[in-house]
């Protein structure tokens, strides 16, 4: 599978798990594919637990490393909020080819930032140059993205494609379609445009749109907890059941507003330069970039 592929599954991922974390079956499936000893088995009742904060920063990170492998490049990376007292969602997708400083490594794609110290030091980096320090994290490879929207989305996934073009042997023509994992996948990663990254941070943002709203019509995420736990045992995270539980809330009764959103760099706060160590880059100005990130989120 093709390293150049998208974050959409973390966001799916973070929306299916928070559904499925009210299932006594499910929490069966997860602790089958990755015991935990803190999860409880009574899931009858579900009320918003204690010590949940009113807003949840998140790190989505989708990392390119293989099976065989312990760690790889965060080839895409997204900083998601959710505001729990008004049901809205925000997501910050940030450009891969971003040149920052990374502690104790110079100047680099801020994609490299996870390949060299995993979540901490991309947690730094952020921090050290955009100002943004959320405390959760939800990491995962990208493997089982097919065979993850397969099995949620039978039918497949509604997007209204912006334009015809064909990728690693899929063709996607103009106009509204169903797409299966595999086209879903292509279509989200595909870059050939003329707008690049930028072009294809539109498009994910439009496939998690149509996965955040389609999701809660999804009804055999009733009929299939224990695959789903299964597929989710591979997610690496720290974010606490109850958390998944409190959100999972607002998904099962489509409390949550329309997913807003923000591409860093943003417009006119960045330069192309293609004579580096690093290849071909975006060189940032830290000061607006901050400045956006901050507006958004508060």
């Amino acid at each position: 599978m093709n390293k150049r592929q998208t974050a959409v599954i973390l966001v799916l991922t973070l929306i299916v798990a928070a559904i499925g974390f009210t299932s006594f079956e499910f929490l069966n499936g997860f602790s089958a594919e990755k015991p935990q000893t803190n999860q409880t088995k009574n899931s009858s009742a579900l009320p918003v637990p204690e010590g949940v904060p009113e807003v949840i920063n998140v790190v989505l990170v989708g990392s390119d490393a293989r099976p065989d492998e312990e760690s790889g490049r965060s080839d895409s990376l997204m900083i998601g909020q959710y505001n729990r007292e008004t049901k809205q969602p925000k997501l910050i997708s940030i450009m891969r080819d971003s040149y920052v400083d990374i502690p104790g490594y110079d100047l680099d794609k801020i994609n490299a930032a996870y390949f060299y110290g995993g979540i901490p030091l991309l947690q730094q980096t952020l921090k050290n140059n955009l100002e943004v320090e959320p405390p959760y994290y939800l990491s995962m490879t990208f493997d089982n993205f097919v065979d993850c929207i397969n099995e949620l989305f039978p039918k497949g996934v509604t997007i209204d494609a912006q334009e015809s073009f064909e990728l690693d042997g899929v063709e996607i023509q103009t106009g509204k379609q169903q797409m299966d994992g595999n086209t879903l996948l292509q279509y989200a990663r595909y870059r050939g445009d003329g707008e690049g990254d930028f072009g294809r941070i539109k498009r994910q943002q439009q496939v998690v749109e149509a996965l955040s709203q389609q999701a809660k019509e999804v009804t055999t995420l009733v009929k299939l907890p224990k695959t789903i736990g299964k597929l989710l045992g591979s997610i690496e995270t720290n974010l606490p059941n109850k958390v998944l539980i409190a959100c999972g809330m607002d998904f099962i009764k489509g409390d949550q507003k329309p997913i807003k959103t923000l591409s860093i760099p943003v417009a006119g706060s960045w330069d192309y330069n293609d004579d580096t160590p690093s290849g071909s880059v975006l060189e940032l100005e830290l000061e607006p970039n901050q400045t956006a990130i901050h507006e958004f989120l508060k």
